[in-house]
């Protein structure tokens, strides 16, 4: 079994030491689902609160940046980018985001933040109009750069 990189021999949890590693650019690219009754899909234009869609966006932007202030043992990074697309699909809104950075350590979080801060977003602004609202599949679809080199979700 892998050793978890988080925990001392005596399984405290610590931060990482990424000090010896060298900077290289990574990228990571998660998303989310925002599983929406038909009522409230069909509402998302004339939200009374704003575009949720554009509010989502730059909350998942801003919390990117956030990510080392939410996740203890999370470096904080420099971010390069990070983008954000919330689109209205099939029952719901799908959520994408992508964080790059050049450093010793990969963006993966400060992408599943985006997308779940996104998430939570279009949650907020459409819950007066539906009470069942889920947010589902919130996961990593690639990562690049760094030790472990390119990943991609099948």
């Amino acid at each position: 079994m892998t050793k978890l990189s988080h925990y001392d021999e005596e399984g405290h949890a610590h931060m990482v030491d990424v000090s010896a590693k060298p900077n290289s650019r990574r990228e990571a690219r998660a998303r989310a689902f925002v599983e929406l009754s038909a009522e409230a899909l069909a509402a998302l234009p004339r939200n009374p609160k704003g575009n949720p869609l554009e509010v989502a966006r730059f909350a998942g932007i801003q919390a990117a940046k956030q990510t080392s202030s939410l996740i203890p043992m999370c470096h904080p990074l420099a971010l390069s980018f990070v983008e954000v697309e919330a689109r209205v699909t099939e029952g719901g809104v799908a959520i994408e985001s992508t964080a790059a950075t050049v450093a010793g350590t990969g963006v993966e979080m400060e992408a599943m933040v985006a997308a779940s801060v996104a998430a939570l977003t279009v949650y907020d602004m459409t819950k007066a109009l539906d009470k069942g609202i889920r947010i589902r599949e919130v996961e990593l679809v690639s990562k690049s750069g760094g030790k472990s080199g390119e990943w991609r979700r099948e």
